[in-house]
């Protein structure tokens, strides 16, 4: 079907209800899974429990390649998936999140809590590397050691099976068929950025703020997929429960003993309670603020410095319009406005520092992605806060972003320019912030 930016590959099937998102990582192609008997008994088992969605992300599969370089935005898969469930009538689902889907998963139902009011992750992870934070990750040479051997392998040969689907790694007929998907799933030099953008992202920011019910599905003796990253989100998303079942299979997502798992979330959508009433969401907060505003007046004089404003509040509607930002308020001499993700909100203010600089008015802007309780027509809560005292640190025609923004956006073009740690006032603790740059 056609969304936005070009066609998105897509196949529903199985039950009535409940409508069920299945995500996996971005190896994909809807029409090829049915030509191997394990993906079939998975999504005949699946099917029997609601109506399955499988979409192809850009790059992917038979989707359309992406339009904004080798990866898509994350804003631009969760508009896919909702342009999706928009034409197939669904106006509630489970979200899946298998692996690396896992990621693009919480921050679905983070986003959308009442469409998505039940998350199940399934051998995924927030995060692949190591931090100072986050000591179960992977270490950087292992990371390196990693990229280069898929990449080597990538569309050619079996041999990350022996890391990732142990159980299958020597079945001939599989070694055959997992090359050969690879190929029809996407393009070499697509797959290596994949790769990178698995890498280099980061969600655990995301956990608090998803409400869904939530379960964890973690194969215990994982090489890859280790059980340590499913301890990690079950510990850090609110209510979450962990079950853990036998096996090390984790990619492809239905090699192996299946049986585990599929009764694990059977279970749970079965014993799910009902539809989720919330106020409270994940969201990407803009405030924009005109740089000496008070002394611009004072300059130029009533009518002039009106007209000026009134120019300004044009462009930037302008602009929030273009990017799909939705207008929150006005500060009187900024805005306030929210994004489903965070490029497009850094997209809309690099035009708008642009296009108002041409008229003479230089702005800041504080960009944070975080939850937001929404009051009528009006957001409150920390993530507002934080957005405000992230604008308040930017420089005059300067874009400031928080550590969450930077780690959403992996793989854009964007550079950020890391401005070390701030203590914002009213804030707990130091927050690290970032100029937002473009790369030439």
């Amino acid at each position: 079907m056609e969304s936005r930016d070009g066609f998105v590959g897509y196949q529903t099937f199985g039950a009535e209800s409940p409508d069920i998102v299945f995500i996996t990582g971005w190896v994909t192609n809807v029409d090829m899974y049915w030509d191997e008997p394990s993906a079939i008994r998975y999504f005949d088992r699946l099917s029997s429990l609601g109506r399955v969605f499988l979409i192809d992300k850009r790059g992917s599969g038979v989707s359309d390649g992406p339009m904004r370089g080798y990866i898509d935005p994350v804003e631009d898969a969760l508009e896919d998936i909702r342009t999706v469930l928009d034409a197939n009538r669904s106006e509630e689902a489970v979200v899946i999140g298998d692996t690396e889907g896992g990621m693009l998963a919480c921050i679905l139902a983070a986003t959308f809590p009442e469409r998505f009011p039940t998350l199940i992750l399934v051998n995924s992870y927030a995060r692949m590397a190591r931090d100072d934070d986050y000591p179960i990750g992977a270490p950087p040479d292992v990371i390196a050691s990693l990229a280069q051997g898929w990449k080597t392998s990538f569309g050619r040969t079996a041999d990350p099976l022996d890391l990732t689907a142990p159980s299958t790694a020597r079945d001939p007929r599989f070694r055959a068929w997992w090359p050969w998907f690879q190929r029809q799933a996407m393009a070499p030099s697509v797959g290596r950025k994949a790769i990178e953008w698995i890498a280099e992202t980061d969600v655990r920011s995301v956990l608090p703020a998803i409400q869904a019910q939530t379960l964890v599905v973690h194969r215990r003796d994982a090489r890859y997929h280790r059980l340590a990253f499913g301890e990690y989100l079950a510990g850090h998303i609110p209510g979450a429960r962990l079950e853990v079942v036998s096996g090390a299979d984790t990619f492809p997502f239905h090699t192996g003993d299946t049986s585990e798992t599929l009764s694990a979330i059977e279970r749970f959508i079965t014993g799910r309670s009902g539809s989720l009433q919330t106020n409270r969401m994940l969201a990407t907060i803009l405030f924009s603020d005109i740089v000496g505003s008070t002394s611009l007046a004072s300059e130029s004089g009533d009518d002039r410095w009106l007209d000026a404003r009134a120019e300004h509040d044009r462009l930037v509607r302008l602009q929030l319009d273009r990017f799909q930002g939705r207008e929150v308020n006005t500060t009187g001499d900024g805005f306030v406005a929210t994004f489903d993700g965070p490029l497009r909100a850094i997209q809309c203010a690099q035009v708008m520092v642009s296009e108002l600089k041409n008229i003479g008015l230089d702005i800041r802007v504080g960009i944070h992605t975080g939850e937001i309780e929404v009051r009528d027509e009006d957001i409150g809560g920390l993530g507002v806060h934080i957005a405000a005292r992230v604008m308040g640190a930017a420089e005059s025609g300067g874009i400031m972003a928080s550590s969450t923004v930077k780690d959403l956006v992996i793989g854009s073009n964007m550079e950020f320019y890391d401005c070390g740690p701030f203590e914002l006032k009213g804030v707990p603790g130091s927050w690290n912030l970032f100029e937002v740059r473009t790369r030439s």
